[in-house]
């Protein structure tokens, strides 16, 4: 009988080597090489013969699988493309305390309205801990079923016989198969493998929710995002009220639309116009600016708030939250040398209100006339709105969707828009203020 090997596999990219290194030479990472065992190949070095496999013509594919069902929650559908598709796996990742299983149960109760039953698939919490959590969210108690269970193997069995209408899993980690102990790598790996099997073959939607690591991304093997239909994101400062939802993944749908809640004793709260609720509460003091973030067909008006004060260092701090600090520290740099603004020796914290994260280089004029407020104590005025990217010469460029830009900033009041083309480089935004 062949002997198991072992073999060393990478819990961040998932590359194998033949013995430990500390550092993994496919993606660079340090100390993430992890021993585990697999079976050894019982017909390794023999000639077997193969059957062929039959083909399946397209015209003979029927389409029906692409229709959606929609959860009830429009954030949500917002997001995943207009609702959840048969057989469709979802890996719902965030930091712990964030709402992930909080809006995974809210699901569930949505899908229950319509007359559809879920199953709710708990490693970690016993049936009184997620009752307590229905409960407070309101749920209908007699649409979910519970089930606490870590083998994969024999959750996949279950959803086969009870076809519910929504799975939930809670959470890969703590899912285990035949030979993998829970939260190891090929635990993870071969749990997602056979619950996207269940899924295909059942057409039972299955939401899987996952732990992420220190840099944000999902916990576990890199072959578990691309065995998934959707990866989700639920970001936040669990200090925060605010939750954003956004799809790094959607193979059905767009990845640039984002969905907003506010966290509420009963749950998660949607909200449809974050324009509205960001514009209310922005600070007038100086060091802060309003901008038009566009995340896909969605306008929200954002407020930057930048800090700027003499350094204890030798090396001035640069702190970002909500916006790239590579960013923040190239612009910096422009402002010093196009701007004529001495930050050489003072310290810049940047904070993107709400908990909000800006991607997209629009951002870079609104973070630009924050830290110059900031840095001359002058607040800006209270209904300018600022978008455009900054570039190394100091020169201001156009970006996508100004015209929705506009439009949204001018509906709350923000009359006096700040962007290129009327701006051109730095200099002349910095004048026009």
């Amino acid at each position: 009988m062949p002997k198991p090997e072992t073999i060393f596999s990478c819990e961040k990219c998932g590359a194998q080597f033949p013995k430990w290194t500390g550092r993994c030479s496919e993606c660079g990472a340090w100390s993430t090489i992890k021993e585990e065992m697999r079976k050894a190949d019982p017909g390794r070095g023999a000639s077997v013969p193969l059957a062929a496999a039959k083909t399946v013509s397209f015209t003979d594919v029927s389409s029906s699988g692409g229709q959606r069902m929609p959860t009830g929650i429009n954030e949500v559908d917002r997001v995943i493309g207009g609702g959840l598709i048969i057989g469709e796996v979802i890996l719902l990742c965030g930091e712990p305390g964030n709402g992930k299983s909080t809006l995974a149960a809210q699901i569930a109760d949505s899908l229950g309205k319509t007359g559809a039953k879920s199953l709710y698939v708990s490693g970690e919490e016993s049936a009184e801990q997620v009752k307590l959590r229905l409960e407070r969210i309101g749920a209908d108690l007699s649409k979910i079923n519970f089930l606490g269970e870590t083998d994969a193997a024999t959750v996949a069995a279950t959803i086969q016989a009870e076809h519910p209408g929504l799975a939930i899993i809670d959470s890969i980690q703590t899912m285990k198969t035949a030979g993998n102990d829970a939260g190891s790598l090929g635990g993870v790996r071969s749990s997602a493998a056979i619950l996207t099997e269940a899924a295909k073959r059942t057409g039972v939607p299955i939401i899987i929710i996952g732990q992420v690591t220190k840099e944000g991304g999902a916990a576990g093997p890199k072959s578990l995002e691309h065995l998934v239909d959707v990866n989700l994101s639920l970001e936040g400062d669990r200090e925060s009220q605010y939750r954003v939802l956004r799809a790094e993944k959607n193979r059905f749908g767009s990845t640039e639309e984002v969905g907003v809640f506010v966290m509420k004793e009963k749950g998660l709260k949607e909200v449809a116009n974050p324009s509205e609720l960001f514009v209310r509460e922005r600070s007038r003091l100086a060091g802060s600016a309003m901008t038009a973030a566009l995340e896909g067909s969605r306008v929200m008006l954002v407020e930057v708030q930048a800090l700027v004060h003499p350094s204890s260092y030798s090396a001035p701090v640069r702190r970002a939250s909500g916006f790239d600090l590579n960013r923040l520290q190239m612009i910096c740099a422009v402002l010093s040398s196009r701007g004529g603004l001495n930050l050489g020796k003072a310290d810049v914290h940047l904070n993107v209100a709400g908990g909000i994260k800006l991607r997209e280089p629009a951002a870079d004029l609104a973070v630009a006339l924050a830290i110059y407020s900031a840095a001359k104590n002058r607040p800006l005025p209270s209904d300018l709105c600022a978008f455009g990217e900054v570039g190394l010469g100091g020169e201001l460029r156009t970006v996508r969707g100004s015209d929705r830009r506009i439009t949204e900033a001018l509906r709350f009041g923000l009359k006096k828009i700040v962007s290129p083309p009327d701006s051109r480089t730095i200099s002349e935004a910095l004048q026009s203020i």
